[in-house]
């Protein structure tokens, strides 16, 4: 049901009670002070760098129609995605989530297009039962397998299925048909499995879990062997968030520095006015939408990012130099939808100049052409997802299997099983 007019003033009216004076104006600033004095490098709690340039501290632009025009550095690009069913409690007991994982090629190649790697994750509170499998081959170059975990308290049961599910089905994926990718893969999110690594640090249930499961085991061996297998054959690998979430250089800025008050909720917030040009028009400012702009490559220890080049790392073996593994990254805004993206990549890659400068033209060239992520990204979304009619059919089918009923909420009745 619409609003009612006076319901909908009522609501909208209530930000007049909100006594905000900063104005866009002291946000730039601010920004372009971030930019100046605090970025390279900048301090967390050990006083010790978690950010600082890769070369010299830049800003740099691309005119879209130009670049759009370019050759493209690679002659063809790959793109992983992994799709979730999302995780479903069943009324027996069991917590379950599905992944689905492809890899899109450009130009296409509709066999690669075909091969899927599906797993299933489940937790059950019945430890006198064990339901993983092995991978096991189905259809045409494609594979699945069950993995089952357990935790000893309910809580966090759907989080570690659906973590479990997504970051094994896209790394396994990723090393099976590594041999297929010739000059670039390009992950559709950052490079390593962040929603694992923040068990780490979430509670004493999953810092146990992380430490003794088998499955994060051989998630982290996995993503340690994409990194070296790409790296051996001289094949850059990189990831595209395409919706920037961090928050650790802001909240570096407000706990560990003297700036004062931090007006952005997230990184994205700041990196845009960073990045944003404008022009005075009439007495106001007006967003300039010729170009794409873009910072330097910093070198990332903030957040979770040091947990993969930490030369004492107890949780990995690696055959390359800890500092290889580094999180290296770059922010792109894109002025005509007024959106940041971010390319993130291991040092063992950018630290080659001429490298991370064609892993920049190819992004921006399919940024300035797409509007929107690169096509390889498109395209592997595309292949990954479970649409909606799917899910409905799908939890009908885990159903009738598991001879139980999806432990249901109301907002199953109101939206439908595959909300």
């Amino acid at each position: 049901m619409t609003l009612d007019p006076v319901h909908f003033d009522g609501i909208a009216g209530l930000a007049d009670h909100i006594d905000y004076d900063a104005e866009d104006r002291d946000h730039r600033d601010a920004a372009e002070d971030v930019w100046e004095h605090y970025l390279d490098p900048l301090y967390g709690d050990a006083a010790e760098p978690i950010l600082e340039a890769l070369g010299d501290q830049s800003r740099r632009r691309a005119n879209c129609e130009e670049i759009a025009l370019e050759e493209p550095p690679f002659p063809t690009t790959h793109g992983l995605d992994a799709g979730t069913l999302n995780p479903r409690p069943f009324k027996n007991g069991l917590v379950l989530d599905v992944a689905h994982a492809a890899m899109s090629a450009t130009p296409s190649e509709l066999d690669l297009h075909d091969c899927r790697t599906v797993v299933k994750a489940l937790h059950s509170n019945d430890t006198s039962k064990t339901f993983g499998t092995d991978w096991e081959a189905y259809g045409e170059g494609s594979k699945r397998r069950i993995v089952h975990t357990h935790l000893p308290e309910n809580q966090y049961e759907e989080d570690v299925v659906h973590a479990l599910a997504l970051y094994l089905a896209e790394s396994s994926h990723a090393l099976e048909h590594a041999d297929r990718v010739s000059d670039f893969l390009l992950l559709d999110g950052p490079i390593y499995p962040k929603g694992v690594l923040r068990w780490y640090a979430r509670s004493s249930v999953l810092t146990d879990l992380f430490e003794d499961s088998e499955h994060v085991s051989r998630i982290l061996e996995n993503y340690v062997e994409l990194v070296e297998t790409f790296a051996e054959r001289g094949v850059p690998l990189a990831g595209f968030v395409k919706n920037v979430s961090a928050k650790s250089v802001v909240r570096t800025l407000k706990r560990e520095t003297d700036f004062g008050p931090v007006p952005w909720a997230h990184d994205a917030g700041l990196f845009a006015q960073i990045l944003e040009r404008r022009e005075l028009v009439g007495g106001e400012f007006e967003r300039l939408t010729d170009d794409l702009t873009l910072t330097n490559w910093f070198e990332s220890r903030a957040g979770l990012d040091g947990f993969f080049d930490d030369p004492d790392n107890p949780h990995l073996d690696r055959s390359l130099d800890p500092e290889e593994y580094k999180v290296t990254f770059c922010m792109v805004y894109d002025p005509r939808r007024d959106l940041v993206f971010k390319i993130e990549a291991p040092k063992v890659f950018t630290k080659d100049e001429a490298t991370r400068e064609r892993i920049e033209r190819q992004i921006l060239q399919e940024v300035a052409l797409q509007r929107g992520p690169p096509r390889a990204i498109a395209k592997a979304d595309d292949l990954a997802a479970i649409d909606r009619g799917s899910v409905g059919s799908l939890v009908k089918s885990f159903e009738n299997s598991l001879d139980t009923e999806l432990d249901e909420n109301y907002n199953a009745v109101r939206w439908g099983r595959d909300y």
